[in-house]
């Protein structure tokens, strides 16, 4: 199954390379469905006017201006960091005929093309025209599959470009309608299925598709609004084996058809607080099943379950600190043998299970380590894998492992020009808050930092809930600590990957623990005698937009300035963008962040709502927005800008009507980096 994320409130914006771990991420749907119907809203507006007051986004001159003030002299620029890499995003066929990747042309579009691994003859294939290819991957051995939106609208269409015939199909050509996750079918390499909001703007249904003549089949119809099925568990065979059930707005009913039986059956009814997932089948005529939960553990672990006969089986695999990853890797070849199972702990780490994948492993930690590695692709036969290579301080490499041969071949070497001696260490850190929890997360140090005279910039993560930052070469960071910057990230409460109760410890705590999380972190580093005190800046994207925006009006002496992108504002004009016949399915919404209707939460929602308490916010704020931003509108940044200039304060504000929750474009991407470091040299240094 490949997800299309849309539920986290702020994809990370720095590193494109990353897009394959977000393909790999699971939706929670009833944000999806929130997100969609952000998607109405946009695709309601008149088609000629511009999102927002136009009156307000900053001149290019004053933006320009705001740039020039990061002149000094050194190594790297912008640009360095942020331009996407020439070739990228490497893939195999099935067969391993063919090896796929995106190219640069001179014009910084980004194409894919394919190279015939016999002759080395090398075809473009998928041509970049004004919308991006977010993400593609091999449909079969002659078809590619490619997702765009418009402009950052998160309209997702799914796409298919034969490789014999080179026609190009829009598999899912419906105005209004937008897909979620793409299945694809071991068996039936012809078709792949594709839940869409078609018939019902509210509900998904499960289409199946012919990637070859583009032929639709409607496979189950999802009808019961109040009882919708938000997620389907389909077999190789496009066999629907499993279904959930969202009911209420909290509660997920997994129901089951057992082999042999011709309806289903509930199995298991949990709340969103709990995790009850199905992984895959242990193979296709058998009713156990791999399953992730944390029904019986604070930390999701996998276990073997019946659901026929509704019982745990086995208890498979567990971590104590850590969430374990939803996902397992399994061998088709090897009749479906189980490889490894991972989590994501400071690092992200893999545990090999089958006696194969440790003789594999073994290989690859010797070849690549003290750098991380995973297995992005591999042929059916197993002779060749693809292998990515990265740490804190290597952007990224690709290498061809082949099996045959005993042979590894780079690739590309992503970044070349970022020589990893010359970039800053990513540290693990740990602390505990004043009410004792205890937070993890990362402190990036420039090379030449100087003991107490290093000025920090705070990045709390977007979410908030389920997210969380990772060890990863982050762009961001990166650039930061080659001006001078220490670059703070905090995995505070409701972040994911630490367990059930860490992540409810954030319910009801936006814009009050959340933010003592951060405070708490900034002490512990300051005591460390590291960071200047008086020199700290706080920038956030999305969630981490409203972090931002909340922590310079709660203490404002703590930070200096403080950079808003794409941030929620104002929780009311947020929850009343939504329409009102998706209220029914906010209960969980309200449950984590405030519900409006409860006299006591409305009070705090008002209280921790930064455009209704903008007399107390006073520091230099930049503030950053995509016009077509389904998630968080234009509106909320518009609010602060209007309200603070209004009192007298110079705030410099990009827009960019191209881009959505996030800027993607690279020249976009640039522009923003160099005005948020002239931003942070003007007033933070």
């Amino acid at each position: 199954m490949i997800t299309i994320d849309r539920v986290e409130f702020f994809i990370k914006k720095n590193e494109q390379e990353k897009l394959r771990k977000v393909i790999r991420k699971k939706a929670m749907m009833f944000l999806l469905m929130i997100l969609t119907a952000f998607q109405i809203l946009a695709q309601n507006k008149k088609k000629d006017s511009l999102p927002g007051n136009p009156d307000l986004p900053s001149s290019s001159q004053k933006l320009k201006e705001l740039a020039n003030f990061d002149n000094g002299n050194y190594t790297y620029t912008v640009k360095d960091y942020f331009q996407r890499p020439d070739k990228s995003s490497f893939l195999l066929s099935p067969d391993g005929k063919y090896l796929s990747f995106k190219q640069k042309d001179e014009n910084g579009k980004i194409h894919v093309y394919i190279k015939n691994t016999k002759t080395n003859k090398i075809t473009l294939a998928l041509k970049e025209k004004e919308e991006l290819i977010s993400t593609y991957l091999w449909g079969n051995n002659n078809t590619l599959l490619y997702v765009m939106d418009k402009g950052g609208n998160e309209n997702y269409h799914l796409y298919s470009y034969n490789l014999k015939t080179r026609k190009d199909i829009d598999l899912t050509p419906f105005e209004g309608a937008t897909l979620n996750t793409v299945y694809a079918l071991a068996d039936l390499p012809k078709y792949v299925i594709v839940p869409l909001n078609k018939r019902n703007k509210q509900i998904f249904e499960p289409y199946k598709i012919n990637i070859e003549t583009g032929a639709i089949e409607l496979v189950f119809e999802n009808t019961d609004v109040k009882k919708s099925v938000s997620s389907y568990k389909f077999d190789s065979k496009g066999n629907l084996r499993a279904l959930v059930r969202r009911e209420n707005g909290v509660n997920n009913i997994l129901e089951y058809k057992a082999i042999g039986e011709k309806s289903f059956k509930e199995v298991i009814t949990t709340s969103w607080k709990d995790n009850f997932n199905i992984i895959n089948f242990v193979s296709e005529d058998s009713d156990i099943a791999y399953v992730v939960t944390n029904l019986e553990s604070d930390k999701n672990e996998i276990v073997l379950y019946d659901l026929k006969n509704k019982k745990t089986i086995k208890r498979l695999f567990h971590n104590d600190n850590y969430d374990l990853n939803e996902n397992l890797s399994r061998s088709k070849k090897r009749n479906y043998e189980l490889d490894y199972y991972s989590y994501n702990g400071e690092k992200e780490i893999v545990i090999p299970v089958s006696e194969y994948f440790k003789k594999l492993y073994k290989k690859l930690t010797t070849r690549f380590s003290p750098n991380s590695f995973e297995i992005v692709s591999k042929t059916e036969k197993e002779d060749k894998y693809l292998i990515y290579v990265f740490s804190d301080v290597l952007y990224g490499q690709y290498y061809q492992y082949d099996i045959n041969k005993d042979s590894f071949k780079m690739l590309e070497d992503l970044m070349p020009n970022l020589i990893p001696s010359t970039m800053a260490s990513m540290t693990p850190i740990s602390f505990k808050t004043r009410d004792g929890l205890k937070i993890q997360g990362y402190l990036t140090l420039p090379k030449n930092a100087k003991k107490g005279k290093t000025p920090m910039i705070v990045n709390p993560h977007g979410g908030p809930y389920g997210e969380r930052d990772s060890w990863d070469f982050n762009s961001e960071a990166q650039l930061f600590a080659s001006r001078g910057y220490a670059t703070l990230q905090i995995n505070y409460r409701g972040s994911g990957g630490y367990g059930k109760q860490f992540f409810l410890a954030g319910s009801k705590q936006i814009g009050r623990k959340m933010l003592n999380d951060l405070e708490d972190g900034v002490e512990y580093i300051v005591n460390k005698g590291i960071i200047d005190k008086d020199k700290i800046a706080i920038y956030g994207g999305s969630y981490g937009g409203l972090a931002t925006l909340g922590s310079l009006i709660k203490t404002p002496d703590l930070y200096t300035c403080g950079v808003d992108y794409v941030g929620v504002s104002n929780f009311f004009t947020f929850v009343d963008s939504f329409p009102a016949y998706w209220k029914p399915l906010m209960k969980q919404f309200y449950e984590q962040w405030y519900d409006p209707e409860v006299a006591e939460e409305k009070e705090i929602m008002k209280a921790v709502s930064p455009a209704l308490n903008i007399e107390k916010l006073n520091k230099p704020l930049f503030v950053v927005q995509g016009a077509n931003d389904p998630r968080v509108n234009i509106n909320e940044s518009d609010q602060i800008v209007s309200s603070l200039r209004n009192r007298g304060f110079d705030i410099p504000y990009m827009v960019k009507y191209n881009e959505g929750h996030g800027f993607s474009r690279e020249e976009n991407r640039i522009e923003l980096y160099e005005a948020m470091l002239g931003f942070f040299k003007k007033h933070l240094k």
